[in-house]
């Protein structure tokens, strides 16, 4: 008897169900039954002559062949998607659908002024964007999930291509009475009285490694979910903090604070875009990366 042959629909819900390790919410995802998906999961087993998953209580584990499948299966359906980009996308630059993540201490401060100067100059261009921190998003960004990322770079990901956009240096922002010091040696700032974002943001991350003082952390233990937050925190009197320097003008309307430049070399993260190497659409890109540029000069004048 002849076996039924794979389906890209097939793998796609494969890829789902492993991705997400249950088959109920790879079934919303996916816009599709529950039964109607585990029925094309197990015609996918039958046609490999091997199970893929583990069925237990509350969850559903790949098994060892099926861990392996799923990466090739990640592969294939990367190669499927580019494919449709390259005949979508082949004549005019910036058009169509693109997919850009961002993470929040940039969104709110890139944004604006980013999304006016594409509306005018490319628009046929749909930009769908994703707000979240760098470390989920560069996942999503190899699976396919998104076309580029804006964030911290490098990230020394070996599927992953980068493009530099501009480097963003660092403040301190302290309450508008603390005019103590002119400059700021960064590794004589106690953490304790720094007020940081909570765990997974790279600015957290980049800001304690500017500290080598290692008296203990109180303040930056606190975990703000927002730099909006921190910043009212802080004209209130209760620590200080590091502010990119991209998010000075929205940070500072309105609030009682002093800035404090640090003493050079003054650090600084970089700003770049990322995305797949394996992306016919390098081209769009690299297009998206001079508009953000010039969305920026803009934004100076």
């Amino acid at each position: 008897m002849k076996r039924s042959s794979l389906s890209l629909r097939q793998l796609s819900y494969f890829e789902a169900v492993a991705r997400l390790g249950h088959f109920g919410a790879a079934a919303e995802e996916c816009a599709i039954t529950q039964p109607a998906l585990s029925m094309q999961i197990k015609e996918l087993e039958k046609t490999l002559g091997a199970l893929l998953f583990e069925r237990r209580p509350g969850e559903t584990v790949l098994t060892p062949l099926g861990r392996e499948i799923a990466e090739r299966v990640t592969k294939i359906l990367l190669a499927t998607n580019d494919l449709a980009a390259i005949a979508k996308h082949r004549e005019k630059i910036l058009s169509g659908t693109l997919s850009l993540g961002i993470i929040p201490t940039l969104a709110p401060y890139i944004l604006p002024s980013l999304l006016g100067y594409l509306q005018k100059r490319y628009p046929a261009l749909r930009l769908e964007l994703r707000e979240a921190q760098t470390k989920a998003m560069l996942q999503e960004l190899s699976r396919g999930g998104l076309d580029l990322v804006m964030a911290a770079i490098p990230n020394d990901l070996p599927d992953l291509e980068e493009q530099h956009l501009f480097d963003d240096r660092f403040l301190l922002a302290v309450p508008a009475d603390d005019t103590k010091r002119s400059r700021v040696d960064p590794e004589t700032l106690d953490p304790g009285q720094l007020i940081l974002l909570e765990e997974g943001h790279c600015l957290r991350d980049q800001a304690l490694s500017f500290c080598s003082n290692e008296r203990g952390i109180t303040k930056a233990g606190l975990g703000a979910t927002s730099l909006s937050t921190i910043m009212q925190m802080v004209a209130n009197g209760y620590g200080a903090t590091f502010i990119p320097e991209i998010a000075v003008e929205t940070e500072m309307r309105g609030r009682k604070l002093a800035l404090q430049r640090f003493t050079a070399p003054e650090p600084s993260r970089q700003i770049g875009l990322v995305w797949r190497k394996s992306s016919p659409r390098k081209k769009d890109f690299e297009a998206l990366g001079a508009a953000v540029k010039e969305a920026l000069k803009t934004k100076r004048k």
